[in-house]
């Protein structure tokens, strides 16, 4: 197996914890991959697109994919002799193409699918294994990774905890976007129970795998865990306004909640369609919307 030298784009955090740093701190669609180095193995976590095209500065000899989506997957046809892990619930989103399409909600001749395959390099790997929370990869010396389930962002999304120095956040990304939520195997309850559940991780890193990278402190992570979380009200409060009058999910879709009206892609329609339905149940639970005719909603009135 080649490695490839990243020079200053190989951060070390600890003695055996590194990041491979993306373009633009890992923006989309590219990522921060992160190299953990035990005594006996070595496991690259998500190896990005630049990972898929640059190879990595170490034999690896595993791959865990903290979540089915394109980015997170784009380097596991790079090591094709090394083992690829998932959370079982997102195993068939790493094994097809046709799977990983269905995680979107899309179908697999979906103009989408073209982008996966070309600009992501995606490669089946039927020979996936499944992992379940609190799983431990024992890489040796000591060395140790455990799975924490954090679905939401996808029913498998998972972080990890590496020794007691690092935690790896992934999707749960901390930026000024928000909380991603817009796939038919997302869910906002879901989302919001494991952003409560990260508050209680403790390390000196936290690394996620888009924009902030790496953070340095807990009290820095939990500020911008917060201002993160506050995007799902925003967006909530947001869309009560606009259901002053009488509107269909259609309607919510091209007023756009979650992509500025600039932002043209292929699947920015289905993000908008399945955010809205969620937030949808979410108003209908708490009797802070009715359904005024057969696919027609509006907000209640306050007294």
């Amino acid at each position: 197996m080649t490695t490839s030298d990243w020079g200053d784009d190989h951060r070390e955090l600890t003695a055996t914890v590194s990041v491979l740093v993306g373009p633009a701190n890992g923006a989309y669609p590219s990522g921060n991959t992160l190299v953990v180095r035990g005594a006996s193995e070595t496991l690259l976590i998500d190896p990005s697109k630049t990972v898929a095209e640059r190879g990595a500065p170490v034999p690896v000899d595993a791959i865990v994919n903290s979540h089915a989506h394109e980015d997170h997957v784009a380097g596991n046809g790079r090591f094709p002799q090394a083992r690829v892990h998932i959370h079982e619930e997102d195993l068939p989103g790493v094994r097809s193409l046709e799977g990983l399409m269905g995680i979107y909600g899309m179908p697999p001749d979906h103009e989408f699918a073209t982008t996966v395959i070309e600009e992501f390099h995606f490669t089946p790997r039927p020979d996936a294994h499944g992992f379940t929370d609190g799983h431990v990869f024992d890489l040796g010396g000591g060395v140790t990774v455990e799975a924490v389930h954090l679905p939401g962002h996808t029913r498998g999304h998972s972080g990890f905890r590496i020794g007691g120095d690092v935690f790896f956040l992934s999707d749960i990304d901390l930026t000024g976007f928000g909380p991603y939520y817009g796939d038919v195997w997302s869910d906002l309850e879901d989302f919001e129970a494991s952003l409560r559940k990260v508050r209680d991780e403790h390390a000196r890193w936290y690394v996620t795998f888009h924009h902030k990278g790496v953070i340095e402190g807990r009290d820095e992570f939990l500020r911008m865990l917060d201002a993160f979380h506050a995007v799902i009200d925003r967006r909530h409060q947001a869309m009560l306004e606009f259901l002053a009058e009488p509107r269909t999910v259609d309607d919510m879709v091209a007023h756009r909640f979650i992509y500025r009206p600039h932002v043209q892609n292929s699947f920015v329609d289905n993000v908008e369609r399945r955010s809205a339905e969620l937030h949808l149940q979410r108003m209908l639970a708490r009797s802070e919307a009715v359904e005024v005719e057969p696919g027609r909603y509006q907000a209640t009135r306050r007294t």
